[in-house]
């Protein structure tokens, strides 16, 4: 199947060089050089992802984003950024976009990176985080989309997982079916990915979750130890989720990865 790609960048060795790549690997590509011509590209397309870069003239990659997602446009948005600092990354996740790759790149990155955003939309509301029936896979997981891993001593609670894909852990009500999530009575903003990392952290509760299990899971491909993708990811659902005056439950277990439980 030939997937389309809106590429949005204004610097033109870059945009042509991409462009290039990408219609070589298969895709059918649309690009241009601004936020005005991305926006207008976007609504007379629709394409299958969108590969936009913050910085550029007029309308920037974040504003893009933003109009975008208040349209209800839920088409994966990968950004593309030469901020370094994990603020900056962070403000282009809560513009709405699913990832991003920081320049200089690899192409093979973000290809890796397109076609997990890719496999991401293709699952639809069963998420990568949802095993829905299937058979274990090889990191452990059961057909409730259970993954294995360790429960520390006297922190490990089950998950309730009622059969219209509602999950419960703590004070976590989370339905799969509408990617809608609360925490007690106050429902959470989330982008595509904090939802499916939220919930497989819920269906694992109490139990933790390697690095790559979480890769694996969410975006389909791990990484390596180098990279600060899931970290920024979990940093910023804490601020969703744990906010000042609950109790927190997204906990970081060094050199292993992360688990949700109540302390």
């Amino acid at each position: 199947m030939t997937h389309s790609v809106l590429l949005a960048e204004d610097d033109r060795p870059i945009r042509t060089a991409l462009e290039r790549a990408l219609t070589l690997e298969g895709y059918q590509v649309t690009a241009v050089a601004d936020g005005i011509q991305a926006l207008a590209a976007a609504h007379r397309e629709r394409p299958d992802v969108i590969l936009l870069d913050v910085m550029m003239p007029g309308i920037d990659g974040l504003q893009v984003c933003q109009v975008l997602r208040a349209e209800q446009d839920r088409t994966p948005i990968l950004m593309l950024t030469a901020r370094v600092e994990t603020a900056d990354r962070i403000a282009g996740l809560d513009a709405g976009a699913d990832d991003y790759v920081v320049k200089p790149f690899e192409v093979e990155e973000v290809f890796a990176r397109l076609r997990a955003l890719l496999r991401r939309s293709t699952a639809g509301s069963a998420g990568a985080a949802d095993g829905g029936g299937q058979a274990a896979g090889p990191d452990g997981a059961d057909e409730n989309g259970e993954a294995g891993g360790s429960a520390e001593a006297g922190g490990a609670y089950e998950a309730l997982v009622a059969d219209s894909g509602v999950v419960e852990a703590a004070d976590l009500r989370i339905d799969g079916p509408s990617r809608r999530a609360w925490r007690g009575e106050r429902e959470l903003e989330l982008t595509r990915t904090e939802f499916e990392l939220l919930e497989l952290l819920a269906r694992n509760a109490g139990i933790v979750l390697d690095h790559s299990t979480i890769y694996d899971r969410i975006w389909g491909y791990d990484f390596g130890p180098g990279s600060k993708n899931l970290a920024v990811y979990v940093g910023y659902l804490r601020r969703k989720v744990d906010v000042p005056g609950s109790r927190p439950l997204i906990h970081t277990v060094r050199g292993v990865g992360y688990v949700l439980r109540e302390d």
